[in-house]
């Protein structure tokens, strides 16, 4: 799966950074902070889907934790994060095609 490359020159967030009800983005995308503990952030992410999915708590998506070490990955401008794309390594038959271009 391709994966969006994080600029090197990144503001990298902090736990005083996460606000509930914020959004903040990955490479994964847009997320939702729904909740802030001691060592952990937890989020729902913000895609295409019906907004009702959104409203809570409880919600109605899966809620992810974020951990300290999760935390470099995470910004609240998305624009840190390059349209660039990193192809992944693929099946040994997928790299034949693309050796072979």
């Amino acid at each position: 799966m391709d994966r969006p490359i994080h600029k090197e020159n990144a503001t990298y967030m902090k736990m005083s950074d996460f606000q509930i009800g914020a959004h903040f983005f990955t490479g994964a995308g847009k997320w939702r902070c729904t909740d802030i503990g001691t060592r952990v952030i937890v989020a729902i992410k913000i895609d295409d889907q019906d907004i009702r999915n959104f409203a809570g708590p409880p919600y109605s998506v899966a809620e992810c934790v974020f951990d300290e070490y999760d935390l470099d990955g995470c910004s609240l401008d998305a624009s840190e994060f390059q349209e660039e794309i990193v192809p992944n390594k693929g099946t040994p038959s997928d790299r034949k095609d693309l050796e072979s271009k």
